[in-house]
């Protein structure tokens, strides 16, 4: 196959033009490097070895840029890479980050997790949900959530004191508190053992 022609792209790229026909975006440094341009000829063994090379280099230029604006999960990390590149490389280059040391699984997870425990205040079951949904190991997932997690009832004490104990005047605003606590993740026993504290006069600030 002749390379006929290389024309440049958004974002770094290249487009690789064969026999007169566009073949694929190639990352332009990658290409570079490589020494192709027009009127060389290329196998399909080359071209496959280019688009992997191409892949590599995108992956992990992209890898660098999201842990430089936050860290990220492994399986969090390989997703949005995969989204530029092809699922192999992305996967790739996040477990590279990990091996390097740029990505830590439990640090991050414990990290997330006190977060949502005291900035957002979810409870310890959506706190779970978050976890595993990054792709925290279960068993560490479990570990964090039982280190980490307040007793639920305190906690919803200490969210309607803070910013529902103004709505609980009237039904609708009582209402408004419970499926707002629900959302975070607390269940409906705890959030009426919490309620009825409340009105019994215990436990106000």
């Amino acid at each position: 196959m002749l390379i006929t022609a290389v024309e440049p792209r958004k974002k770094s790229l290249s487009a690789l033009f064969l026999d007169g026909e566009f073949a694929v975006n190639i990352d332009t440094e990658t290409l570079l490097k490589a020494g192709w341009k027009p009127g060389k000829e290329l196998d399909d063994e080359q071209l496959h070895e280019l688009i992997q090379a191409s892949e590599t280099r995108r992956a992990s230029e992209k890898a660098l840029y999201l842990l430089e604006h936050r860290s990220h999960s492994q399986k969090e990390l390989a997703d949005k890479i995969s989204r530029v590149t092809s699922r192999e490389a992305a996967e790739a280059a996040a477990q590279h980050m990990a091996e390097i040391g740029l990505v830590n699984d439990e640090e991050y997870a414990r990290s997330f997790a006190a977060e949502l425990l005291d900035r957002k205040g979810f409870s310890a079951s959506r706190v779970r949900q978050e976890l595993l949904q990054k792709g925290i190991d279960r068993e560490l997932t479990e570990q964090i959530v039982e280190e980490s997690s307040p007793d639920p009832v305190e906690k919803i004490l200490e969210l309607i004191q803070k910013k529902y104990i103004r709505t609980l005047d009237d039904e609708k605003g009582r209402r408004r508190c419970i499926a707002a606590l629900q959302r975070l993740g607390y269940r409906w026993d705890d959030i009426r053992t919490a309620l009825n504290q409340l009105d019994s006069g215990e436990n106000m600030v």
